[in-house]
């Protein structure tokens, strides 16, 4: 009975589907129109998002230290640091290193200018580059570093004393100065809070649109079969068996709806991407767009959800009215 009942409800809904063509097509449209800019938005805040979080693993902060520390201290220096939950990665930028990167950015004319301070001359400290994976989190990481510096100096300090070495560390802290790219960080931040923020509310007026749509176009064909539903009741069908039909039916046109816009948004979006990729922009930024195939399950969750609710809600308010006692 179960697979008959299942049967009947689905043969009824592809029939009604067939019976009114036009307005099956006019759904159908309607839905593709309004998963397409659900798939655009969708697109554009995944894409917003992926690039906000490879700049955010880009930012962090330097941290220098003194000419005097040893290679003990400096290894157990970056162990620690490396365990801190929030650090990305951190990176060991020695005096030459320093020394090179600042006639690079000064250029090959300007750079002529350093050439005295090679070796034992250069006033370059080495340092630690460290990027983060949660920018939130870059004071808190910050003053977390400055107390690995101080212990491992104060540690240092106290060894030397017992074992009566008169040379000893003149520093609280293996650490000479940190800078970090505060304002940069702190814009991110701003940014990707809006982003989300503006996507959800976008996200939730374009659902409650195609509801509205959705509701009104299927109920142009509840009303073109008013008097068929006036006379199933009238001969006893209860609003169930009336209702199901129609339900079914908007299931389909949002199941059909879904697959078709999966397709073009799928399609276009390749070209799109393709299109941007060719940009030397985002290469020398070491910035990468997410491919289609990387989005697809998301989207089509998203589309199928968004159908097959659509299609129930819709078909349910456009028939209250006629199923009303």
């Amino acid at each position: 009975m179960r697979y008959n009942g299942l049967s009947y409800l689905i043969g009824e809904g592809f029939k009604n589907m067939f019976k009114n063509t036009k307005s099956t097509v006019i759904s159908v449209i309607t839905m593709i129109c309004t998963m397409f800019l659900f798939g655009i938005f969708f697109a554009i805040g995944v894409n917003i998002n992926s690039i906000l979080e490879q700049v955010q693993l880009k930012q962090g902060m330097e941290i220098f230290i003194w000419d005097e520390v040893t290679d003990e201290q400096k290894n157990k220096f970056e162990t620690e640091i490396k365990a801190l939950e929030g650090v990305n990665s951190v990176r060991y930028k020695n005096k030459q290193q320093a020394l090179d990167s600042f006639k690079e950015s000064l250029g090959a004319e300007n750079s002529k200018v350093l050439e005295g301070y090679e070796n034992d001359k250069n006033i370059f400290p080495a340092s630690y580059i460290v990027t983060l994976t949660e920018l939130e989190k870059s004071d808190e990481i910050q003053a977390e570093v400055r107390r690995i510096g101080a212990k491992i100096a104060t540690a240092e300090r106290v060894g030397q004393v017992d074992l009566n070495i008169e040379e000893t560390t003149e520093h609280d802290s293996i650490i000479k100065n940190i800078t970090s790219s505060d304002n940069t960080i702190n814009t991110l931040i701003t940014i990707v809070r809006g982003v989300r923020i503006t996507i959800g509310v976008i996200f939730i007026i374009l659902l409650v649109i195609s509801i509205t749509i959705i509701s009104n176009t299927i109920k142009l064909t509840v009303h073109a079969r008013r008097k068929e539903i006036s006379i199933m009741k009238y001969v006893g069908a209860t609003n169930s068996f009336i209702r199901w039909p129609f339900l079914v039916e908007g299931i389909i046109i949002g199941i059909i709806a879904a697959i078709l816009t999966l397709v073009i948004v799928g399609v276009l979006y390749d070209f799109v991407i393709k299109s941007i990729e060719t940009s030397n922009v985002l290469q020398k930024m070491g910035i990468t767009l997410l491919q289609f195939i990387e989005i697809a399950k998301p989207v089509a969750i998203v589309y199928a959800v968004l159908g097959i609710g659509v299609g129930i809600i819709g078909s349910s308010v456009s028939m209250k009215k006629y199923l009303e006692v």
